[in-house]
């Protein structure tokens, strides 16, 4: 088991981080073009520039390979915001470890977190799109065990001593330092869960903060995993990490302004993921109905969207809470006043209501 001390980015109990994910969604020009790869790209840069200058505490970039998510490494993208900030924590949401190799994740983001001064964070997960798998070569009947081993090895290569280490999924190490070392000598490391009360224990069970991502229904049916993780730190004599919460929204002047924007590029994505992966396309009604109270879509105007992400906090007792902003097809124009908006009108809000 991995003892680890307080995480560089861990915030305390009580204090709140506000912060914007994307999966580098390609977006369009006000003309409704799609934009390159490469611009989508150096949009990127802007909008985690963006999100410092408006006030936020984290920018995060989730790794994806599709024609619509064309965010297969985001450790570089972050290091140019980096390079062009001084605030504002860096990271993943989430790194895909069950496709990549431990070893270079821990490489990529400790060197990040030199560039940044200790503002990296990475968050781990299995991926809920599995496109990385036959990218990479990996059998995705060994879904569960790549996870497992490669989870167990990142936390051994955490303690940034010599490794001894072996398993069935890479080549063993047998007392080897992994370089850069970062300055602190803790690089601050989340587990993101969807539904899995096993990947909550085990976040626990390595020490590791705990981001539960919640992209549909009742935001408040996710408390007792809260309850669990705690319960399990607990159990394994960990100390106390933060609980954050990662949801899709959009912010607009208005609600009515801000559903008009977002819903129609909301359905095309999700009825395409919905043929790959087997389930009912969403409606209108649901929609809405994850846009009203209590539901996992924070989309409306800021005093709208910052009630809602308030209510949450306070039903999951979590601590962090990360927009997951923009989706494949909206302009550019709306995503960067989402972001505005989100950083200058909802975060201060939210603060105002948890305090």
């Amino acid at each position: 088991m991995t003892e680890l001390s307080k995480d560089a980015g861990a915030v305390e109990p009580g204090n709140i981080t506000l912060g914007l994910d994307t999966f580098g969604d390609v977006h369009t020009d006000e003309s409704a073009h799609r934009l390159s790869d490469a611009q989508t790209i150096r949009n990127l840069v802007d909008e985690g520039v963006l999100a410092e200058q408006v006030g936020l505490d984290y920018f995060g970039i989730g790794e994806h390979h599709t024609e619509s998510f064309p965010l297969s490494a985001g450790d570089v993208v972050l290091a140019a915001i980096a390079a062009r900030t001084s605030r504002i924590h860096l990271g993943s949401a989430v790194t895909v470890i069950s496709s990549d190799d431990p070893v270079r994740v821990f490489q990529r983001y400790s060197t990040l977190d030199s560039l940044s001064n200790g503002r990296a964070e990475v968050i781990l997960g299995r991926g809920s799109s599995t496109e990385s798998f036959p990218l990479f070569g990996y059998d995705l009947r060994n879904y569960e065990e790549l996870f497992e081993e490669k989870v167990n090895l990142f936390a051994e290569l955490l303690k940034e001593q010599p490794v001894t280490w072996s398993g069935n999924t890479r080549p063993a190490l047998d007392g080897l330092t992994v370089y850069p070392r970062t300055d602190s000598g803790h690089l601050s490391t989340w587990i993101g869960v969807g539904g899995s009360p096993e990947s909550v224990v085990r976040a626990a069970r390595y020490g590791f903060s705990l981001m539960i991502a919640i992209i549909g229904g009742d935001s408040a049916r996710f408390a007792p995993f809260a309850g669990l993780f705690r319960e399990a730190l607990a159990k394994f004599g960990q100390p106390v990490r933060p609980v954050g919460v990662h949801s899709p929204g959009h912010v607009a002047a208005t609600d009515e302004q801000a559903i008009e924007e977002f819903w129609p590029h909301y359905a095309r994505s999700f009825a395409e993921v919905a043929k790959v992966r087997g389930f009912r396309p969403p409606t209108k009604e649901s929609f809405l109905r994850d846009v009203g109270p209590g539901g996992a879509l924070y989309v409306g105007a800021p005093e709208t969207v910052a009630t809602k992400v308030t209510e949450t906090l306070r039903a999951l007792d979590a601590n962090r809470f990360d927009l997951k902003y923009g989706m494949p097809g909206i302009s550019q124009d709306k995503v960067m006043t989402n972001i505005e908006l989100f950083g200058s009108k909802v975060a201060p809000l939210v603060r105002d209501m948890m305090a």
